[in-house]
């Protein structure tokens, strides 16, 4: 989403490069392509302004070490503004009630029904027993949209087909919840606009009725500085408690997500970054002011991690790869785990340094897939045993995968170069060895 951002960034810092000192002149044209970049990226003027003469401020004022260059004082200024910029930090939902009531509002295609699903199965895989409540009496099929994903995550739906009072359906939801011990009720509703009187009255009789612990307004960020406005007038009516992004894996400039907390002053909460049912994030604005600034972001790679890598799991690979006994079977294991963790280029784009270099290169998410058919044709034996693979077996592997024997073989040769480095560095004192015998880079 930001990469138009990042590169304008990019060379407003450059502004910066080879100066010895931050000085007014340097700083003032750095922050003069900084606002362009901010309003090319559909920010909120008065937010781009105000952003850009704090950082004008602080960067005047900082006392800039020998060790470090004016250009990474101010990267860390901006990193940290940024930042603050977005919320400052993390805002959890508030869980402490049983049933906690949370009620969902937005305009018409925002992604309201398909978040209720996200957050059904993010608040499941908590530990919390969700229900669904199917509250747009009017989009013709939302019903059964929310029954579909509700049988998809396995989260109970309560619907009445027969009523059209969405009053009257929530209550009835909070009243299933209550019944079947469900503590979190999650009610989805209609979409609407600002200017339509009547469905605005309509939301704010659910709430009132409903007393929701929660209300959280899903923003569809492609929509860009319109989001903003159309947040304000809600908030002004419901006085939400947190934002949804939605679609910011989409072609989106961004500027939703940096003026929407200083326009309405309630955080982001959340971020859907994908179709997918588990493509949903907490939104931690310091690890995305890192991102945006093209630093990557370790600690949100190392949590989708560990959110698809069982530690017993982990320990009993690397007893087989001590033991040199890594096999297909565990190789096509790894490959699944991978595929869960998220699209690739996003991945790689949380790796410091590593986004910029992939910018403009295009990774297909299905590069695994001749990978992953070439390991479903061999048999037991052959997957077990790789070094039983002979020519006449990898030509029967070929035909069956539906790939060339040079695939077979690339395949075969890389694996078996990847099971020696994995073993040399399961092995301390040989990976040791390993790095000190590795090239050295030349110094500059």
């Amino acid at each position: 989403m930001f990469e138009n951002l990042q590169d304008k960034l990019d060379r407003a810092f450059k502004v910066l490069k080879g100066q010895g000192s931050i000085t007014e002149i340097n700083v003032a044209e750095t922050m003069k392509e900084i606002r362009k970049a901010l309003l090319d990226a559909d920010v909120n003027y008065k937010t781009a302004k105000t952003f850009t003469d704090q950082v004008k401020e602080k960067a005047l004022g900082a006392n800039v070490l020998t060790s470090i260059s004016p250009g990474q004082l101010l990267t860390k200024i901006m990193n940290d503004e940024l930042a603050a910029l977005m919320g400052g930090e993390a805002t959890e939902l508030d869980l402490k009630n049983n049933p906690t009531i949370i009620l969902i509002a937005g305009l018409n295609g925002a992604g309201k029904t398909t978040f209720t699903g996200k957050l059904a199965l993010h608040l499941k895989s908590k530990g919390k027993k969700p229900l669904m409540v199917a509250g747009d009496v009017y989009r013709p099929a939302a019903v059964d949209q929310l029954k579909v994903l509700g049988e998809q995550i396995d989260v109970p739906v309560y619907a009445n087909t027969e009523s059209k009072d969405p009053v009257a359906i929530a209550l009835e939801g909070i009243e299933e919840g209550k019944k079947n011990n469900n503590n979190v009720v999650i009610i989805d509703t209609a979409g609407r606009l600002s200017i339509d009187e009547a469905l605005m009255a309509e939301i704010s009789d659910v709430k009132a009725q409903t007393k929701p612990h929660e209300i959280l307004f899903v923003v569809d960020s492609m929509t860009g500085q319109d989001a903003v406005n159309t947040a304000k007038v809600f908030n002004d009516r419901l006085d939400f408690t947190g934002v949804v992004l939605t679609k910011l894996d989409g072609d989106t400039r961004g500027g939703a997500a940096l003026s929407i907390k200083s326009v309405v002053d309630k955080p982001i909460k959340f971020i859907g970054t994908g179709e997918k049912m588990d493509a949903l994030d907490v939104f931690y604005p310091d690890r995305m002011a890192s991102r945006i600034l093209g630093m990557g972001d370790v600690v949100s790679l190392v949590e989708r991690a560990q959110q698809q890598f069982d530690e017993q799991q982990a320990a009993e690979l690397q007893k087989k790869i001590r033991k040199n006994k890594f096999d297909f079977n565990d190789f096509y294991n790894q490959i699944q785990q991978i595929k869960k963790m998220g699209n690739m280029k996003d991945l790689m784009g949380m790796i410091p340094g590593v986004g910029k270099m992939m910018k403009n290169v295009d990774i297909d998410d299905n590069a695994f897939k001749s990978v992953e058919a070439i390991i479903q044709s061999m048999t037991p034996f052959e997957k077990e045993n790789p070094d039983a693979i002979n020519p006449g077996r990898r030509a029967r592997i070929a035909r069956g995968s539906g790939t060339k024997l040079e695939d077979v073989s690339k395949l075969l040769k890389q694996f078996e170069d990847m099971r020696k480095v994995m073993k040399q560095f399961s092995n301390p004192a040989a990976a040791a060895k390993l790095m000190r015998n590795m090239p050295k880079m030349p110094q500059r």
